[in-house]
Formats: C-alpha cells, sequence, structure tokens
C-alpha cells in the first residue's frame, strides 16, 4: 500500500549503521532542556541578531517526525530558546525573521521549530538538511525556539535568529497569463479517486495525453471542450505482466519526441517497470532499474545522448537515453539505459547525505543531453545534481537564490537548453531562478504568486518550451502560517500557473482554479507520519503538447460538496488535468 511508502521518510546515520526510521506516535512536548543562553532578543531598533548553542547530544529524538509535537520528557531529548522579538506594526511587509541551526558533521541531523507564546507551532524545519532553516513572519512577541536532536551522533549546535530583509522581486510581466479548464477523470475508471502523486506526459506524435493515478494508466485525449479518458494500464494482457500490480510510489514519463511511455511503481528494492509506444495499446517489460538501486522515491526521464559521451552509447535503435534514479538511506543512483527502457546499467552515485538530503525530484533531460536531478536540500539551498556524460558522474550544483523547503523542487529545460528552476523556499512560498549554463550559475532568482496573494506553496513542477518560454505549477494558498497544523489551519489551496515569456525575467501568475479548491485546511507534507490531509501524497507534474499548450495533471483532494461548504472536506484524490485554454502557449511559433 502507498500508505506505507516511505517517500517522505528521514534518515538517520549511526556508528553501528544506517537505518530507516519510519516515524513515531504523536506524544506530549513534556518539558525540555535550556540552551546555552537561555534567552535573547532581536529587535528592529536595536541588535537584529542573537545566537546560542547546545549539546552536545547523544540519543536520537525521532519523535517528531510525527509532524510537530516530538516527545521532549527525555533529558537532552529537546532543547529550548526563548527568542523576545520587538518590532513595530507593518514591520512584517519588508522583513522577516531568519532562524537557523547548523552542526559540524553533515551526517548529523537536528529538527527546529518554532512556537508562539500559547506553545502552538508556527514554523518548522525538519528535513534532513544541514543547516535547517525557517523564514518566518517577524511579528512582536516571544517565542520559543526549539532544537531536536533527530539524529545528533554527538554533535553540537550552533543556532542564530536575524531579522532581514525580504529579497526584492522584479514587478510581474505585463504579459496575459494563460487561461485554463480542468477535466476530471470519468468515475467508471479504476483509481480515478485515488490519483494522489499523478505523472503526466504527451506525445507529439499521436497528440495524446498520458496520465498515471496508482496502479491505472490514463489516455486523454481532447476535442471539442471535451477529454475522452480511456484506461491503458499496463497488465498481462498486454504484455507486461508486472504492470498495475502493486506499487509503493507510481511514476509516469512520456518522452515527447519519440512518444514512448514507461509506467513504473516503486517495490522497495527496485521497480516493475512497463514501456509502450502505442499509447499503451501494448506493454512491454523492462527491468525497472539499475542495480545498485534507491528503496524510495524513483524517478523515470530520458532525452538524447551527449554529443561527447564516451563509454555509453546506444545498443538499440531507439534514440534517446532513459534514466531511472532513485534514492537510499545514504546515496541516490541513477542508472542510464542503452537500449530504450529495456534494461539499464548500473547505479552511479549522484550525491549522499553529506552533500543533500536524501529526497530528490524527477530527473530531466535537455536537448544536448544534460541531466538534471533536483534536491530540495543541498546545505544552505535547493540544488541539482547534473550529469554531462550520459549519467556516468554527476555534480551537486546549488541554487543560491533558493532556500530549503519541504517540497521537492522540479526543472524544466527549454529547446535552447536553458534550465528554468522552481521550488518553494524555507518560508513557504514559491521560487524561481534561470541557469544557461548547466546550472553552475542562476540568474533571475525570484519569488512568484506575490501578486496573487499567495503565502504557502507545495508541489512545484516546471515545464518549458521554446526559446524563453517556461511554467511552473503548485498548489499554493493565500493564508500564512503552518500549513501542516491540521488543527488550526484553516486556508483553502488552489492550482497556481506562473508563467515567463522573457528566459525568467518576469513572470505572470493565473490561479487555474478560481471557483473550485483544490484542498481545504491543512496540507501535510511529512510523509508517512501524516494524518488524513495527505490525501494528495508528495508532488504533481505538469507537461506541454506539440502546441505548447501547459497540461497540469494534478490530484483535486476537494469534490461536490466540499466545493461550496468547507465543513464537507472529504479529503479526495480525483485525477484531474487543468489544460491551458487561452493565452499564449509555450511555443512562440503558435503565437497568434
Amino acid at each position: 500500500m502507498r500508505a506505507a511508502s516511505s517517500r517522505s521518510v528521514r534518515t538517520v546515520v549511526s556508528g553501528l549503521g544506517a537505518m530507516l526510521l519510519l516515524g513515531g506516535a504523536l506524544t506530549a512536548l513534556g518539558s525540555a532542556d535550556a540552551a546555552t543562553p537561555a534567552e535573547g532578543s532581536v529587535s528592529a531598533g536595536g541588535d537584529g541578531s542573537v545566537g546560542w548553542t547546545g549539546g552536545p547530544f547523544a540519543a536520537p529524538n525521532v519523535t517528531g517526525n510525527a509532524l510537530d509535537a516530538p516527545d521532549c520528557s527525555a533529558p537532552q531529548s529537546c532543547d529550548d530558546f526563548t527568542l523576545h522579538v520587538d518590532t513595530p506594526s507593518g514591520y512584517g511587509q519588508a522583513h522577516q525573521l531568519k532562524v537557523s541551526v547548523k552542526w559540524s558533521n553533515a551526517a548529523a541531523d537536528f529538527d527546529l521549530y518554532l512556537l508562539d507564546a500559547h506553545g502552538d507551532t508556527v514554523a518548522t524545519a525538519a528535513s534532513s538538511s544541514d543547516p535547517e532553516l525557517i523564514l518566518a513572519a517577524p511579528k512582536a512577541g516571544s517565542y520559543t525556539v526549539r532544537v531536536v536532536p533527530y539524529a545528533p551522533l554527538g554533535e553540537s549546535y550552533h543556532a542564530t535568529a536575524k531579522l532581514v530583509d525580504k529579497p526584492a522581486n522584479p514587478s510581474p510581466g505585463t504579459q496575459t497569463p494563460p487561461t485554463f479548464t480542468n477535466f476530471k477523470a470519468p468515475k467508471g475508471l479504476q483509481d480515478h479517486n485515488n490519483a494522489g502523486e499523478p505523472s503526466i506526459g504527451n506525445s507529439f506524435k499521436t497528440g495524446a495525453t498520458m496520465y498515471q493515478a496508482y496502479l491505472s494508466t490514463y489516455r486523454v485525449s481532447f476535442g471539442h471542450g471535451k477529454a475522452h479518458w480511456s484506461d491503458r494500464s499496463a497488465n498481462a494482457a498486454s504484455g507486461c505482466p508486472q504492470g498495475s500490480t502493486q506499487s509503493l510510489d507510481p511514476i509516469l514519463y512520456t518522452d515527447r519526441t519519440t512518444g514512448r511511455t514507461f509506467e513504473s511503481q516503486l517495490t522497495g528494492v527496485d521497480s516493475f517497470t512497463c514501456w509502450t509506444d502505442d499509447d499503451g495499446k501494448t506493454w512491454s517489460p523492462s527491468t525497472g532499474g539499475g542495480i545498485p538501486s534507491g528503496v524510495d522515491h524513483q524517478t523515470v526521464g530520458g532525452g538524447p545522448f551527449t554529443k561527447d559521451a564516451i563509454g555509453n552509447l546506444p545498443t538499440t535503435d531507439y534514440p534517446h537515453a532513459v534514466y531511472y534514479c532513485s534514492q537510499d538511506i545514504v546515496t541516490a543512483f541513477c542508472a542510464s539505459s542503452l537500449d530504450g527502457g529495456t534494461t539499464f546499467g548500473a547505479g552511479v552515485p549522484t550525491y549522499d547525505l553529506t552533500q543533500c538530503g536524501g529526497l530528490h525530484g524527477h530527473v530531466k533531460v535537455a536537448p544536448d543531453g544534460t541531466a538534471y536531478l533536483p534536491n530540495k536540500g543541498c546545505g544552505k539551498h535547493a540544488a541539482v545534481a547534473v550529469s554531462t556524460d550520459d549519467g556516468q558522474s554527476w555534480n551537486v550544483r546549488p541554487v543560491p537564490s533558493s532556500t530549503v523547503g519541504d517540497s521537492d523542487p522540479s526543472v524544466g529545460i527549454g529547446a535552447n537548453g536553458t534550465a528554468y528552476f522552481g521550488y518553494v523556499g524555507a518560508d513557504g512560498r514559491p521560487g524561481v531562478a534561470t541557469s544557461t549554463d548547466r546550472g553552475k550559475s542562476w540568474l533571475h532568482g525570484q519569488q512568484v504568486g506575490g501578486n496573487l496573494g499567495v503565502k504557502n506553496a507545495v508541489f512545484p513542477t516546471m515545464v518549458a518550451g521554446s526559446d524563453g518560454r517556461a511554467a511552473l505549477a503548485y498548489l499554493g494558498t493565500t493564508t500564512g502560517g503552518d500549513y501542516q497544523n491540521a488543527k488550526k489551519f484553516h486556508g483553502v489551496w488552489h492550482l497556481y500557473v506562473s508563467t515567463t515569456y522573457d528566459g525568467g525575467r518576469h513572470w505572470v501568475t493565473r490561479d487555474a482554479t478560481p471557483h473550485d479548491p483544490v484542498q481545504r485546511g491543512s496540507l501535510c507534507t511529512a510523509g508517512t507520519t501524516c494524518g488524513n490531509d495527505r490525501n494528495l501524497l508528495d508532488f504533481m507534474d505538469v507537461t506541454l503538447d506539440k502546441h505548447g499548450r501547459i497540461l497540469v495533471g494534478y490530484a483535486d483532494g476537494c469534490i461536490g460538496k466540499c466545493v461550496r461548504n468547507p465543513k464537507k472536506n472529504g479529503h479526495d484524490a480525483w485525477a484531474t488535468i487543468a489544460r491551458q485554454r487561452g493565452g499564449k502557449t509555450l511555443y512562440a511559433k503558435f503565437d497568434r
């Protein structure tokens, strides 16, 4: 069952080896030890920074993996610092409170919680990143900064709290953002309301859109304002016995140029994978991935081979390389296929926990063969692992304008090779950056969606088209605060799409579901320890068709009476596609 998937599970490394922890029970807060010093202040008119330390710590405290309430009853299980914030009214319009915790051994792990005077969680940073970072509104008052030794390995920590300026963003572009129509899967399809973390692809050869909803693969065609959905799931009758049988995580990838589609179902050791060249009428089996293979968070992607590759050359007439990437407990691996995804070579390490957090986003390949594997936390920033030799080696390249968030980032690559990076930062807001040199440097770093009041976002996913054009889709809400607080967060989530037509300098944003929320209330990104509000699971996906129309594959969590009545929230996961209806597409040649 997907509920048992380790997709967002954290990792712990000890002297006795590595072990995967699947969470703990939600327990009482208890009492916490005091940091050194025990309290301090930051003020707008005076000292804007304060620091403190704690430790060393020996025993891990993993109870915070049950979301935002770690058990602090045992000695040295939590460390508390009282932070006094003195700011005038309106100070938060141009400033924010930055709290960070760092330590020396990158294999260790600490978590960070910001609590208000009532003990309610304001913000959390509970990833595997070093340092952990919180960006929050600098509202006057007294707070508790709680540091939890998730996997301390005998380490001490050093923490700082600062009042900092918000980054300045360019004004939104003057282009009119695209408009969208939403199409829901019919009830008769299996998994129509079991489509958490869907994938979407489009074949430029046939025009078919392919959509993965758990064990089901759908083929979707559009015409006369309607969508026709059909079940094209892989199975023994269609040529691939391992297809659609069991899964910890589903993934679909369509090579838009060749039209080949892959559906991959995680097994925990590798994957059951099938591929089709006829939009799912018939399927062929694949070995699933490389050896060694990670146990979690698989992704499949592909594209042209590099021109200067040595050693990795195609062994069939299929023209593109295919990649299978997944993360293990301490290392992530990518394996290349030279025969169109039927078999894969050895898994090659892309990064380890001394470089980046365990989980990564979807692998993407540029027209020149450069492969990008995005990661939400590599030190202080989100980053991409980049391969320029068909997956034989990888280099981690950070995005300096980004901060570490809860959602996997995404990369879209334009026809000229420009890479567009989309992420959600430590403050919960969506951001973007652009690279023209394979991730060695990044331009136009900025937040998006602010002109529509977006204060929290999850599931960023990026796609790019012709020179200078790209789109970032994400779920967003105009309500600020801790969106994972199931009891107190009452925001309304919509699907937003931010689009650039000038290479990432300016972005325009559209609410693609203005009259139909995608989710009401909290939305959990803490993995298997979540409650009912993890119905949408961990990501969504975006692609384009041969005319450059944007297609967003997402799961709609608010169906029927929930649309108008917040008390009728059913936490659904209905397979849905938002298809661009009007405005300029991502291919300039189709501009009217």
